[in-house]
């Protein structure tokens, strides 16, 4: 069974976080090209995505933080105007001269996000990497979108990698558009119709 993270949890999410997307093209090797520096910058950068979401009970994960799912529900931001100017010196904190291409690249990210109809955004859905294979990303996938279901939601998120797209059409979610930094990965947004 998977459970509702809280504040006491968000360093063991941002572990999960930080190890799942260590290699993804995007988060890894794109955002943090040092390789011998990734897992200490990226640890931090998923700290703030972790601590700034648990506001919402939509941030799942099983018992022991083997996968988690960060979801924020119809009408709640990704960031409330606080956290985003608390990201914005973070920025330059982290990525000195790259700050901005980091700050087109969430341009890019809110130009793409659908609005009109409420859903579900899923912006992180992770797996720590000495607990893959076990289905426990399915197991707080299958558990979380059971409950968007119940509640007649459509669901949203954006892939940033392509070897991922098949597990996410296995859930229901179709491909939409794509997006990306120039001469970086390319970035699949996928929808999901309420069940």
């Amino acid at each position: 069974m998977s459970r509702a993270a809280t504040s006491e949890d968000v360093d063991i999410v941002a572990a999960c976080l930080a190890s799942a997307f260590f290699d993804d093209p995007l988060w890894g090797h794109w955002t943090f090209p040092d390789e011998r520096t990734r897992a200490r910058d990226l640890l931090a950068f998923m700290r703030f995505w972790a601590a700034t979401a648990i506001r919402d009970p939509w941030v799942r994960m099983t018992e022991g933080c083997e996968s988690v799912a960060v979801w924020h529900p119809p009408g709640e931001p990704e960031l409330t105007p606080e956290q985003e100017a608390e990201l914005e010196p973070l920025l330059d904190e982290w990525f000195g001269a790259r700050a901005d291409a980091l700050r087109a690249l969430f341009g890019q990210f809110d130009e793409s996000h659908p609005v009109g109809e409420p859903h579900f955004y899923l912006s992180w859905w992770a797996t720590h990497r000495d607990h893959a294979g076990h289905g426990f990303g399915a197991r707080v996938m299958r558990e979380s979108l059971a409950e968007i279901d119940a509640r007649a939601r459509p669901a949203y998120l954006e892939s940033t990698n392509p070897v991922n797209l098949p597990r996410y059409e296995a859930l229901g979610f179709v491909p939409v558009s794509r997006f990306g930094p120039p001469g970086g990965p390319v970035i699949t947004t996928m929808w999901r119709e309420a069940a």
